[in-house]
């Protein structure tokens, strides 16, 4: 067949120059590989229906209140069964409530992430077991016995997949009780969506679900709902019939849903829902990841165009020869399928190790990426890049004419001039490359700068010599008194080890916890005065030990710490931030005024209405955000009322080395205790700021990649142009040019390339910006900064490659250039 023998060709011509097939090969595969992956890591993510039954019907409904700053309400008993009541869109309703037991009776107690759901919630949700039965309505009710279902995850890693584990009797202990449960089966592998949790049980085993302010307390959110559309209905249709018995709902209790609080719900589908975490940035590394295919392309375009100009004297005489255009063509097209085949190949040998990498930082993003393996249509997503760039780069060169060989005296042997517009095409290219390494180097250092700014930035107290360790209670044979002396105990104790400095207690670790953190209640103090039409002040909750702040490294601003006898039965007392002290009392001493709870969930959580003291002032702790606000806070003492499950261990030297000692300490006291998650709080803030890490390190290497291909580029624009004005360089430096006129000359002609591409770069930057800026709220416009270092950036890396071939201009000896002319 005639393309075979163009193929084989080819290969014979390739093999001639090697720097140059290799050259073309790697930047393929980089640009090639780099896609693939991505697509792989999309697919995987974004595309990949879920393992749930007609997932299209599966919706999730969202309850927010923006006027409080909740953008998650979660929903309550009442108020799920007020909208849920006379449905006709919806099939059924099911529910799930997120909450952390200790698991004893499965090896070594330790406490884990579970959900409590209703009997709806499995059928709801279209899952099916691997193992045993789900929970059904039959597992509902204050009667039923306890019952649990294996995530598979857990039963695999955990367990070992042991299907003895069926029929055993377990422990679920939490704040409000221990309850036993006996496993009835294991769950399909499943995305795990609100949260990962490791077992998911029915209500009773949860004594809190089944209290009366549970039952019936209207504002005692904690519940997220799910529902499927009934057969026929449409997203739409349910969207407007649970809005519409929503705003019934709201419209008969105006007491609860308060025109400022602006309370409202949303309805998606699951999927939508999943993937919303991940979509912005998953896209956005995929166009990343299209920029440096464009880069990558343009580049082995200026290379394969360089090296069909230096071609046409063959092409020429084949022409001459009798071979029609198609024929050459084909050449051409056999030549640069053989280029992108080698390309792919080296995309694949990438993108293998670049899908594993990259799964692990979407896995930031979306519990889909976890555990993710390579998609085959990596493959042929590589296979089909490669045959785009092949076609492309075979059709971008313009064939000789007879009357080009003639002109250009190709047939006697004459030296060939390079046309006008084959060198209009080379800077197109190099244009194009620069353009597009702009964009990415611009987009790359807002994220380094947005980096800088949380790496700079430190909280107001001591982070590195601060051990958290999460303590969960154990109450089983316990009573409430003996649950508080357990962690008393433990303080005494931990207090006395070498290398100890102080000890204390709290119900959230900062940063970590993100259900403790998100306790914000409203108040009110007396005496203070409020704005016309403003309600309740809201604050956050915090209920901590005496020492606290002691162990943080925190001085009091004013008043005193909490202490031993601010106990049950004294005067109630709370320590504020400065936030509350300035925002209510304008500069006046906030100590011995007093506030009162007023939010309505306080009656379901167990704390009192009673008016509190305040007896001291600490400076603002922004322990949800690693860059700090202000923030609104109250700190009660936990033998008061509250909760404390973290133990906090300021140390003299390494915290880590006590670590040991503390779970021996405590496990002397009581052989079953979890002492779970030791880490420091500066260990604590690095996990949090690991996606933020993670995309600056990603983009910033597909930025340096870009960079270092567009360099290449440029260099050999230059390198092609110099080596076809030679004659042009003898005969000025034979006329009197000096050397540094022709060295300044080709570095002006680079940086005249860079400096185009920089400012197209701009404007479509800009345009880009804004455009995604309407439809996704979270982009980040950048700023001056970013865009001048990125160009300076640029243009410094034109000069650079443009040197080499600017002193190979300078270097031309007039008369041997004359000569060989």
């Amino acid at each position: 067949m005639p393309f075979l023998r163009d193929l084989r060709i080819a290969l014979r011509s390739l093999s001639r120059v090697p720097a140059l097939w290799v050259t073309v090969a790697l930047t393929l595969a980089l640009g090639i590989g780099a896609n693939a992956a991505i697509f792989s890591v999309v697919r995987a993510v974004l595309l990949r229906p879920l393992a749930n039954r007609d997932e299209d019907r599966l919706l999730y409904v969202r309850q927010s209140a923006p006027g409080i700053g909740n953008q998650n309400a979660a929903f309550s008993v009442p108020e799920i069964a007020d909208m849920g009541a006379g449905l006709k869109t919806i099939q059924e309703l099911g529910t799930f409530s997120e909450i952390d037991f200790t698991l004893v009776g499965l090896g070594t107690p330790r406490e884990i992430p579970a959900g409590v759901v209703d009997g709806n919630y499995f059928e709801v949700m279209g899952l099916r077991p691997v193992l045993g039965r789900l929970l059904t309505r039959s597992d509902d009710g204050p009667s039923a016995q306890g019952a649990v279902v294996l995530t598979y995850k857990f039963w695999r890693e955990s367990l070992h997949s042991d299907p003895s584990v069926l029929g055993k009797t377990v422990r679920l202990e939490s704040a409000m009780g221990a309850r036993s449960a006996v496993i009835v089966g294991v769950l399909e592998p499943s995305v795990p969506y609100p949260v990962a949790t490791e077992i998911i049980a029915n209500v009773v085993t949860s004594p809190h679900h089944l209290s009366a302010t549970m039952v019936t307390g209207r504002e005692h959110r904690m519940t997220e709902v799910f529902a499927r559309l009934a057969p026929g209905a449409t997203l739409e249709g349910a969207r407007a019939e649970l809005q519409t018995a929503y705003k019934a709902m709201t419209g008969a209790h105006p007491e609860v849903y308060k025109p400022e609080d602006r309370f409202q719900i949303s309805v998606t589908r699951m999927h939508d829902q999943i993937n919303s975490g991940a979509n912005t940035i998953l896209w956005v590394l995929f166009a990343a990841a299209g920029l440096l295919f464009v880069i990558a392309s343009s580049n082995v375009a200026n290379l394969v165009l360089a090296r069909t100009v230096r071609r046409e004297p063959e092409l020429a005489v084949r022409a001459a020869l009798g071979a029609g255009r198609a024929a050459l063509r084909r050449s051409l097209l056999a030549e640069s399928l053989v280029l992108c085949g080698s390309g792919a190949i080296g995309a694949l040998l990438i993108g293998i190790p670049m899908v594993e990498v990259l799964g692990h930082y979407a896995a930031r993003f979306s519990v889909r990426a976890k555990d993710m393996t390579l998609d085959f249509s990596l493959v042929w997503f590589g296979i089909g890049l490669a045959l785009a760039a092949a076609v492309f780069l075979a059709f971008i060169p313009r064939l000789p004419s007879l009357d080009v060989l003639r002109s250009n005296g190709l047939a006697s042997g004459g030296t060939r001039v390079t046309g006008g517009n084959s060198k209009r095409r080379l800077r197109v290219f190099a244009v194009m490359q620069i353009t597009a390494s702009f964009l990415l180097l611009a987009g790359s250092a807002v994220l380094m700068r947005t980096l800088y700014e949380l790496e700079k930035t430190r909280p107001p107290f001591d982070t590195s010599h601060v051990l958290a360790v999460n303590l969960p209670v154990m109450s089983y044979g316990k009573t409430p008194e003996q649950v508080q002396e357990f962690y008393r105990e433990v303080q005494r104790r931990v207090a006395l080890l070498p290398g100890v400095q102080q000890v204390s207690t709290g119900f959230s670790v900062p940063w970590r916890d993100e259900r403790g953190l998100d306790l914000s209640f409203a108040f009110e103090v007396q005496g203070a005065k409020r704005e016309n039409g403003m309600g309740d002040w809201r604050a956050r909750f915090r209920s901590v030990s005496p020492g606290f702040f002691g162990t943080l490294g925190l001085p009091l601003v004013e008043g005193r710490d909490f202490r031993e006898s601010d106990k049950d039965g004294a005067e109630r007392v709370v320590i504020v931030s400065e936030s509350v002290a300035k925002s209510l009392f304008a500069g006046a001493d906030p100590v011995d005024h007093k506030i009162e709870w007023t939010d309505p969930v306080m009656k379901f959580i167990g704390i009192s209405y009673e008016p509190r003291r305040i007896i001291g002032v600490v400076p603002d702790i922004d322990d949800e955000n690693i860059i700090p606000s202000p923030a609104m806070t109250v700190y009660q003492p936990v033998d008061q009322e509250g909760w404390q499950q973290r133990l906090f261990v300021r140390a003299k030297n390494d915290p880590y080395t006590l670590v040991p000692a503390i779970s021996r300490t405590i496990h002397e006291m009581s052989a079953d205790q979890p002492v779970e998650r030791p880490s420091t709080l500066e260990d604590i803030r690095a996990e949090v700021l690991t996606p933020d890490r993670l995309n600056a390190i990603v983009f910033g290497g597909f930025a340096a990649v870009a960079l270092l291909i567009s360099v290449v580029g440029v260099a050999g624009v230059l390198a092609f142009s110099v080596s076809g004005r030679t004659r042009e360089f003898g005969i000025r430096m034979a006329l009197g040019a000096q050397p540094r006129n022709i060295l300044t000359g080709v570095l002006h002609e680079g940086l005249v390339i860079a400096c185009i591409g920089v400012g197209t770069g701009v404007v479509v930057g800009f345009a880009l910006a804004r455009t995604l800026a309407k439809y996704v709220a979270d982009v980040q416009q950048p700023g001056v900064l970013a865009i001048v270092a990125s160009a300076v950036v640029i243009l410094a890396a034109a000069v650079i490659a443009s040197a080499v071939p600017a002193a190979r201009a300078a270097r031309v000896n007039a008369v041997e250039a004359l000569r060989a002319e």
